[in-house]
């Protein structure tokens, strides 16, 4: 693996270099290493991040996680941490990013997280969410509100009619 060109096709996706899309891209580099994983064609591999950050790119490029293919989704915690799973063996990782030694400029961050060894950036534990299922297909029906096609699994009852979530109206007599 040509690290140096994966890295430019990463910085090419992501739009410029940066010291968090250098943690994703050692993020992967390290899930790799740690699981034997190859680029996904489809839900072979898992990740589920900790944010919604830079970092998240260089993933998606390296090993073909994506939002539309269901095998990369998000577990918002605002930590740097991802875990990767590998659905051919059962074998996972949780990796989340060690504290920097001190305080750092933007340039210098960037310079150290370039530098720095995968298993020096993380700490490598075992996941805490377990494996999730791979992507559903579902019906889809047509809001008789609005009018527009909502997948089955996000459609509302309320008064016989079936709704979105935006034209349904929640009831919680806690939260008015």
């Amino acid at each position: 693996m040509d690290t140096k060109k994966l890295w430019e096709k990463c910085a090419d996706f992501h739009g410029h270099e940066c010291g968090g899309l250098t943690i994703g891209f050692k993020a992967a580099l390290y899930a790799i290493e740690l699981l034997e994983l190859d680029f996904s064609p489809d839900e072979e591999v898992v990740c589920i991040s900790e944010n919604d950050a830079c970092g998240v790119d260089a993933i998606q490029v390296i090993l073909g996680c994506s939002v539309g293919k269901g095998n990369l989704l998000f577990h918002m915690t605002g930590k740097q941490a991802f875990s990767f799973y590998n659905r051919a063996d059962g074998r996972s990782v949780r990796l989340i990013q060690r504290p920097k030694p001190h305080p750092m400029t933007k340039a210098e961050s960037f310079a150290y997280y370039q530098n720095i060894e995968p298993s020096a950036l993380f700490d490598a534990m075992e996941t805490k969410i377990p494996l999730p299922e791979p992507a559903r297909i579902f019906d889809s029906y047509k809001c008789e509100c609005c009018g527009e096609i909502t997948g089955a699994n996000w459609i509302r009852l309320q008064d016989g009619k079936k709704l979105c979530t935006d034209c349904y109206e929640t009831y919680d007599r806690f939260n008015v």
